[in-house]
């Protein structure tokens, strides 16, 4: 360490704030007495905060670098604070901002407002490189046509199917959003006519205000509808949630992508009495979901726990959303659904790179299969069941443009689900404050200060407007193609360049299965081991 004589740095530091606050003191005075600014004194409203706040740094214990370098160490823990907002407004460019690019959230600025979002100059992206995609058009472009294709979502043993947009609220908790942007979402899928999940934290008044239609997502901890130890409670489901005209399909929580197999968190700073009361849970903790379910225990558990939603809620779809693991499992379900010929309505596949208001680092950054690769599986996997024209597929990960829509379809989705893209059309700015109670913007947070600035009669507006020029974008790309419906995109529709000099289409890039593939002797290889070790009664492999 350099040493001024016998003096490290903090020595020095220290010694030199006491002389400097004892300088500081005597200028002070001699100013004052020798009348040569006689209010020389008013600087003792500067001097002396500096002074203390260099004695609380010199005895607090927690931070080194104020103990040794006190008053100038805190300007490290300043910046340190508004990093984000240094990288966002004067370091990043345009394309590399995480985890959405500026030129992604403005797009979605710009249609939320209805504003102009055309580009000007060209494309930034370098088209030479690497992942780099696109689609490729036809010479003799169809009709864009005027109204969206809706997709009719009910199996064979469902009552009361539903017709949904391709483009939908994803999950998201009253409790992790403020009840205003639960308002406001759901005014705006109310004006637009799409659906708005709940997320597992439970139906609340504020997602009946608005309106619109409701996916209720039922967590593993049943929240609205579950007994005081945390079971499922068939009877409040039905009765509280179920029969609920807005209501149009449960969703069965098995994982989601930000942080599969851990369960959802609520930290305790967000948690108020109101949310307490709904969800069921004491006050003064964080409010953590159990990471599995309880409700059943196997494959086929899962499916008559399917067929009892089925039957309480009068044969409304249900599913089951996950961010695909291993894969034997899910062939698992795959085998429990021959056994038992229940199969869900829909599955919803997260992608791991799906975001959340909070969530441990490991989990949001290294567990869990991303969308493209778990959609291909998921969708070979009914296809190879012979099962997949009975199950629609929803896709749900960083789907935030038209084209975003298209691969979705083109990889083996039938609709796609937003959340963060959505959070943008209210807002949002990517501040990355959602687990602290402090969101600038008022979405993320249950601070009333800053709730009241999330107005819900202008932000409603904004997410009806968005999804509308999304899907409108999404039909222009298709006729670009070509294409006159969405169920003829296919995966050799979307060019990737895999190396600077080879272009691939996804056709080339996944492999896809025939149909009944995995109910012949001879399976497909890279799904044969999965196959041998699944079993409809339990989610260990076969021994």
């Amino acid at each position: 360490m350099k040493k001024w004589g016998s003096l490290t740095h903090g020595h020095f530091t220290r010694r030199l704030f006491y002389a400097a606050s004892i300088a500081a003191i005597v200028a002070v005075e001699a100013l004052h007495h020798s009348g040569a600014w006689s209010s020389a004194r008013d600087l003792y409203w500067v001097v002396i905060p500096v002074i203390l706040i260099g004695l609380n740094d010199l005895f607090q214990t927690r931070q080194a670098i104020r103990r040794n370098f006190p008053v100038i160490g805190n300007f490290r823990y300043l910046l340190e604070s508004i990093r984000p907002e240094i990288n966002q407004y004067f370091i990043e460019s345009n394309l590399d901002g995480r985890p959405f690019s500026r030129v992604r959230r403005s797009v979605i600025y710009q249609r939320a407002k209805g504003v102009i979002d055309t580009v000007p100059f060209g494309t930034q992206n370098d088209v030479y490189a690497a992942d780099y995609e696109w689609v490729n058009h036809s010479i003799a472009p169809q009709k864009v046509l005027e109204e969206e294709p809706r997709v009719l979502i009910g199996g064979p043993d469902c009552k009361q199917p539903y017709a949904a947009s391709l483009f939908n609220i994803s999950a998201m908790s009253y409790g992790s959003l403020s009840k205003n942007a639960v308002m406001s979402l759901n005014r705006g899928a109310k004006k637009g006519g799409f659906y708005h999940n709940t997320g597992e934290g439970g139906l609340t008044p504020y997602h009946l205000e608005g309106g619109g239609d409701l996916v209720w997502q039922l967590g593993t901890a049943y929240f609205g509808a579950r007994n005081h130890d945390g079971t499922f409670n068939p009877e409040k489901f039905r009765r509280k949630v179920a029969a609920h005209p807005q209501v149009k399909m449960i969703e069965i929580k098995l994982s989601q992508g930000a942080k599969p197999g851990h369960g959802g968190i609520l930290p305790a700073s967000k948690l108020t009495h109101e949310i307490a009361e709904i969800r069921d849970v004491p006050m003064g903790q964080d409010v953590v979901s159990p990471p599995g379910h309880t409700a059943f225990d196997s494959p086929v558990g899962l499916m008559k726990f399917i067929a009892q939603l089925r039957e309480l809620s009068g044969g409304k779809p249900i599913g089951f959303k996950l961010c695909l693991g291993k894969h034997r499992e899910f062939l698992a379900i795959g085998k429990a659904m021959l056994e038992t010929g229940i199969t869900p309505d829909f599955i919803t596949v997260d992608g791991g790179e799906g975001g959340t208001g909070a969530a441990p680092l490991e989990f949001s950054n290294s567990i869990g299969t991303p969308l493209n690769d778990a959609l291909v599986y998921v969708h070979n996997a009914l296809v190879g069941l012979g099962l997949r024209d009975r199950i629609k597929i929803i896709a749900s990960g960083k789907v935030t443009t038209g084209v975003n829509l298209f691969s979705k379809l083109a990889l083996g989705a039938d609709l796609c689900n937003s959340a963060r893209g959505m959070l943008f059309s209210l807002g949002c700015i990517q501040a990355l404050r959602c687990n602290t109670n402090t969101c600038p913007t008022g979405v993320a947070t249950q601070d009333p200060g800053l709730v009241k600035g999330l107005v819900v009669a202008d932000k409603c507006e904004r997410v009806a407007r968005y999804q509308g020029a999304t899907v409108k974008s999404f039909l222009e790309v298709m006729a670009a193609t070509g294409l006159s419906h969405p169920t003829e995109i296919r995966p050799w529709h979307v060019q990737k360049r895999v190396t600077s000099t080879e272009v691939k289409h996804y056709g080339e890039i996944y492999s896809f299965i025939e149909k009944d593939a995995l109910l012949k002797q001879d399976l497909p290889k890279e799904y044969a081991r999965a196959w041998a070790g699944a079993q409809a009664e339990s989610w260990h492999a076969k021994r």
